[in-house]
């Protein structure tokens, strides 16, 4: 069977800086991957260069069985909260509908099936009677359900999201949390990068620890041996760590 997302010895330079090394991961249609990893890992680029935001010195991503730059409208992705322009004089529906530019087309008017593209992503993500407010009025938690909606709008058949959960309030991340287990039960693949260790040891199907390149990856209950954990955060012992995790050496 075809995975829905399959990376195969992906490396990513930035300038002299080997940010990412040689990543093979998969992310089967219904399944929630854990990316995680510590500041300055690669989990952003790796996000980046499955999208072709940035180049791949080596490798290929395939989405369906198909080269990720041919089949781009089946990719969702939910970026960072700062890497939106929240000062842009637009409407949370028009925002939304910003998720399908590439399905519309440039210069051209939405049709009816974008429409109600949008209007599924606004319901799904509880923003239907905030349609008409101005973007920069929303509080944190609103403005990450923004871009959820907005990669949602897509009808995606992988989601890629990085840090969602960062900064926002409990019911959005109650409400975020039920959304993407509603979405991996509808058959979506979805790979979310997050630094609540926690909560992505009781959510997520699969953890990738990533530093540069995958240090181990498996079901949470899989990936119990402290050692691994040590080795993918680059430390050599930090009980802090491994009390967040529940495990002990």
């Amino acid at each position: 069977m075809t995975a829905a997302l399959r990376v195969e010895g992906l490396t990513v330079r930035l300038g002299e800086r080997l940010a990412v090394d040689g990543v093979d991961l998969t992310v089967e249609a219904g399944e929630l991957v854990g990316l995680i990893g510590p500041n300055g890992a690669g989990k952003t680029t790796l996000l980046r260069a499955l999208l072709g935001l940035v180049p791949a010195q080596r490798g290929r991503v395939l989405v369906a069985g198909s080269p990720a730059a041919r089949v781009r409208p089946l990719i969702g992705y939910v970026p960072q909260r700062h890497e939106f322009a929240w000062d842009f004089p637009v409407t949370v529906a028009g925002a939304v509908l910003t998720g399908r530019t590439r399905a519309i087309g440039w210069l051209r008017r939405p049709k009816p099936v974008d429409r109600a593209a949008v209007a599924q992503a606004l319901d799904r993500t509880g923003l239907t009677d905030l349609r008409d407010r101005p973007v920069g009025q929303l509080s944190g938690g609103q403005r990450q359900r923004v871009l959820v909606a907005r990669a949602l709008a897509l009808r995606p058949r992988v989601l890629l999201l990085d840090e969602p959960f960062t900064g926002v309030d409990v019911p959005t991340q109650e409400l975020l949390t039920g959304l993407l287990a509603r979405l991996c039960a509808e058959g979506v693949a979805v790979l979310t990068t997050t630094h609540d260790l926690p909560a992505a040891a009781a959510s997520c199907t699969r953890l990738c620890l990533l530093n540069r390149r995958v240090v181990a990856e498996g079901p949470p209950d899989a990936l119990r041996d402290p050692a691994l954990w040590l080795r993918a955060f680059g430390v050599t012992s930090s009980d802090r760590l491994l009390d967040t995790l529940g495990v002990r050496r």
